[in-house]
């Protein structure tokens, strides 16, 4: 790679490929790296990879100690990858997305490219602006998700619906079945979202204490997000949530 990449990016998306009926890249801490206006490609780390399925080569010229590299499983094997051990791209691995058999967000799997998370990057670095649009992504996730409030769990799941909407943190939907309904109950608010339609909430009562709207569901969501129909989340911000039994971090938003 002899440029420079226009823009690197975090995901907390589950990431696989597979590759002649084996994953070999499977990692939550893949990168949308924008190589040109676009859209992005994803970068890997090169400890998500299966062991044993890539051998690096012969060095290539460019700002990032790239490495031509062949990825190869069984009598299957392809040289569209290129590795990287310097500056923001060291440690991380470009497979070419065309040269495995599929790639997967979540349990879902995907085509031609990553799709841009957020950003609208044409003719943005010509003019020295970026132009921001508003994006929702619904993926099925298999991971284990476990949802706590002052100690106690009231639901657990590995059938959610992940959505990520730009500007805010993944929120999790949960089947209604994956919840101890002795200790919720139905609430009176309501709220709207444009990208969603009008929200439904639940109170949760712990301990003798009452954590007012801490859920929401949405009966009949705009058929954009319709796979979330029935389904309810959690305030991130609010209760604890764990990911394959990984405690994850409350994010600070406007709404706690």
């Amino acid at each position: 790679m002899s440029d420079k990449v226009l823009k690197i990016e975090t995901t907390t998306r589950r990431v696989r490929a597979l590759f002649n009926g084996v994953y070999v890249a499977d990692t939550t801490e893949a990168r949308h790296v924008w190589e040109h206006p676009y859209y992005p490609q994803f970068y890997v780390p090169k400890e998500a990879l299966k062991p044993g399925t890539l051998k690096t080569g012969k060095a290539v010229d460019g700002p990032y100690g790239a490495l031509r590299a062949t990825l190869s499983v069984g009598t299957k094997s392809t040289d569209r990858v290129v590795c990287f051990e310097k500056g923001d791209l060291a440690g991380l691995v470009k497979i070419d997305f065309a040269a495995v058999d599929a790639w997967f967000e979540e349990d879902q799997e995907i085509y031609v490219h990553p799709k841009d998370p957020m950003v609208n990057f044409t003719y943005a670095f010509i003019i020295r602006r970026q132009r921001r649009y508003k994006r929702v992504d619904i993926l099925p996730s298999s991971r284990l998700i476990t949802v706590a409030i002052d100690g106690v769990t009231i639901a657990e799941s590995r059938a959610s619906m992940f959505l990520l909407e730009t500007t805010l943190p993944t929120r999790y939907y949960l089947p209604k079945i994956a919840f101890n309904w002795d200790l919720l109950a139905s609430s009176r608010t309501t709220s709207r979202c444009p990208y969603k339609g009008e929200a439904n909430y639940y109170d949760v009562r712990i301990n003798g204490k009452i954590y007012q709207d801490i859920l929401w569901w949405y009966r009949y969501p705009t058929s954009e997000s319709i796979s979330i129909a029935g389904r309810i989340a959690p305030y991130n911000e609010k209760v604890d949530i764990s990911i394959d039994g990984v405690p994850q971090k409350r994010p600070k938003t406007k709404f706690g």
